[in-house]
């Protein structure tokens, strides 16, 4: 394989590295700021916004494409989540994105995924929301995400706030594991309709993708009464899925930013966030949005 290092231009394609002794070769002919965006495939505009936040920040940008079994549980979609490397390559090139390490699970999980492996122990946070739902998620979230960071090194990593809590588990691990990684949340890009891109998207019938656009409008629903409180906020929210027959919600929840508890009355000013979970179909789809009171 050729290492090229030189500057990269829209149009250019990227490097395609799948091992770490590869990465590293690429990495070690590179000088400047390096941003990591680390993704699962199947990639949308929503990761493209990523790649151009990064790009903003960094002069060499790496995208990690890989499904991570970790974080993956019993009866979720691990087998049937999109596998588009050619069409990933695409994006990539369009975006400018200087490499791409798309590793085969051996390569990451060398030792094998038996349980002597050593994991990232997330915390309190972890048990909550999408943590109470998918027990041992966030373990394989921060698990895989620390292993990027060891291979890559970046100094700034860039993730979508569609994944609130899991952008505040990482950025809480930064943090507290002293890595010294920028942590950048970039907003949720949506379709026309409002529906928060997901590559879990293309799994719903026309009828339930109609049906999905009702999350987005359940949690504009509750900014729009977030001025009189909390309740009023959730009221609202669940006045509008109610209406929805195909949603099977799983969680709807009005937390301050960092994900702890809040206030029926915050104080005036002061923010929070409302989260959802919900299956349309087979489809486990989540978002949440900003909310002021």
């Amino acid at each position: 394989m050729s290492l090229h290092v030189e500057s990269p231009t829209l149009g250019t394609e990227p490097v395609l590295a799948s091992t770490r002794e590869e990465l590293a070769t690429f990495l070690g002919k590179r000088a400047g700021q390096v941003a990591l965006v680390p993704t699962m495939g199947a990639l949308h505009e929503g990761h493209a916004s990523l790649m151009r936040l990064a790009r903003e920040h960094a002069d060499t940008v790496v995208v990690s494409i890989f499904v991570n079994p970790l974080q993956f549980g019993e009866g979720e979609d691990l087998d049937r989540y999109p596998r588009t490397l050619d069409a990933d390559l695409v994006i990539a090139e369009k975006e400018g994105v200087d490499v791409v390490f798309a590793p085969a699970v051996e390569e990451m999980y060398a030792g094998g995924l038996g349980t002597a492996m050593t994991t990232v122990t997330p915390g309190d946070l972890a048990d909550i929301l999408e943590g109470a739902s998918r027990p041992g998620h966030f373990r394989g979230v921060l698990t895989v995400v620390a292993k990027l960071f060891g291979l890559v090194r970046p100094d700034v990593a860039v993730f979508g706030q569609k994944d609130y809590q899991q952008l505040a588990l990482i950025t809480r691990m930064a943090a507290d594991l002293n890595l010294g990684i920028e942590i950048i949340g970039a907003p949720t890009q949506r379709e026309p309709d409002g529906l928060a891109l997901s590559s879990r998207n293309r799994y719903l019938t026309a009828d339930q993708r109609q049906t999905a656009a009702a999350l987005s409008r359940a949690l504009r629903a509750a900014q729009e009464r977030a001025a009189y409180g909390v309740p009023a906020a959730r009221r609202a929210a669940k006045s509008v899925l109610k209406g929805e027959p195909g949603i099977e919600l799983d969680y709807l929840a009005l937390r301050a930013p960092d994900l702890g508890e809040i206030a029926d009355h915050p104080e005036p000013g002061s923010q929070g966030r409302i989260l959802v979970a919900a299956k349309v179909g087979a489809t486990r789809l989540i978002d949440n949005m900003e909310l002021r009171f």
